[in-house]
């Protein structure tokens, strides 16, 4: 017993189609990348930065949670914000004046 043709896509469609021809519209589109300052850097966050553990207590950590989810954002946006708020108490360049180019 002869075994049974081999399905394409393209023979699907074409069948599924009324007249039986597969139309072929195809138009390219370019993408937009934005302006090379707006670029990403090659490198990713995790790649660049340095990890740090926090140990917090269950009632801090689950208040930090509630807060995230109140307002619909991360827990590490959180956390650089307060970072941001101690830098700002104490003197210190905020986070954005670090992440300068020559903010070393």
């Amino acid at each position: 017993m002869p075994k049974p043709p081999k399905l394409s896509l393209a023979s699907i469609v074409a069948a599924s189609t009324p007249s039986g021809k597969l139309q072929q519209t195809a138009e390219i589109v370019q993408l937009d990348t934005g302006a090379p300052a707006l670029r990403r850097p090659s490198a990713t966050l995790k790649q660049r930065a340095r990890q740090m553990s926090v140990y917090l207590e269950p009632p801090v950590y689950d208040q930090l949670r509630d807060i995230a989810h109140a307002e619909r954002a991360k827990m590490h946006g959180l956390m650089l914000e307060a970072l941001d708020l101690l830098f700002k108490q104490r003197g210190a360049r905020s986070i954005d004046q670090l992440n300068e180019p020559d903010g070393r």
